[in-house]
């Protein structure tokens, strides 16, 4: 990428700006980041011996569209799209609790009731219920979980964000890898920090807390330092096509803070 041919602006200049492809980097975001939650978080797989959320082969995707974002738009642009993410989160948790607790209705027929192996169970009760334990299974969740969900995404992602900009400064632009492989060690840590102990200190042990924290924060940046070309193209892509690059001088870095108008 030639960094010459782009036009140096200000975070405040990026927040104010109209970007082309903007919109369409935080749908996917927000899409990738619901869609790891909703169909991923259930499922434990195991591969090689080792067993894991299967919701981690994607959710940390969710993370290099972080950082695409950052380093493409800025922080300002960064953190509208984690608010988005946040709030479409608790809807999305909101919907699942409201449909999980709707009563079924017997003649219910789901996938499941059609499985040979689901039909003495089928026969015993009806399928409707059946159908209501295999969704309850799959979609519903705890409060607990949930707010751990919601607390670690919000932290990570603005650590990761805020991170990535810094030694977006400190290098002058350059060794993005270095950037996009650091703010993912530090957001992932401060997500699986929060996450584990939030979500499942008292009811697993502390031991197996801690392996799993540990564990899966590793994964996680393996998985961003595996993707590393994929944002290196994505990246480069993006600012041929907007023109610019954004640095963030001149930005309040809280998440609260407002941008302020043109």
């Amino acid at each position: 990428m030639d960094q010459e041919q782009l036009s140096r602006i200000d975070g405040q200049s990026g927040a104010r700006r109209h970007f082309r492809y903007f919109d369409y980097v935080m749908a996917a975001f927000v899409a990738i980041l619901l869609l790891s939650n909703l169909i991923g978080a259930a499922k434990l797989a195991t591969l090689g011996g080792l067993t894991f959320g299967a919701g981690i082969l994607f959710f940390p995707v969710s993370y290099v569209l972080g950082d695409v974002l950052t380093e493409v738009y800025g922080y300002a642009n960064a953190r509208r799209c984690v608010w988005v993410g946040f709030f479409a989160l608790i809807f999305m948790a909101f919907m699942s609790f409201v449909v999980v607790a709707m009563p079924p209705s017997p003649e219910w027929g789901c996938a499941a009731s059609a499985d040979p192996r689901y039909a003495a169970v089928v026969a015993g009760t009806d399928a409707g219920t059946v159908c209501q334990s295999t969704y309850v299974s799959v979609f519903g969740s705890t409060w607990r979980i949930v707010i751990a969900s919601l607390l670690a995404f919000w932290a990570g992602e603005f650590v990761n964000s805020f991170v990535l900009a810094k030694m977006k400064l400190l290098t002058g632009g350059k060794h993005l890898w270095a950037r996009t492989i650091g703010s993912t060690v530090f957001g992932q840590a401060v997500d699986s920090a929060i996450f584990y102990p939030v979500a499942f200190l008292g009811t697993w042990t502390t031991q197996s807390v801690l392996m799993v924290m540990v564990t899966n924060w590793g994964m996680k940046v393996l998985w961003e330092a595996v993707l590393t070309p994929v944002t290196y193209a994505v990246v480069g892509w993006l600012k041929r096509r907007e023109g610019v690059d954004v640095y963030d001088e001149n930005v309040d870095f809280s998440p609260f803070a407002k941008t302020r108008s043109a």
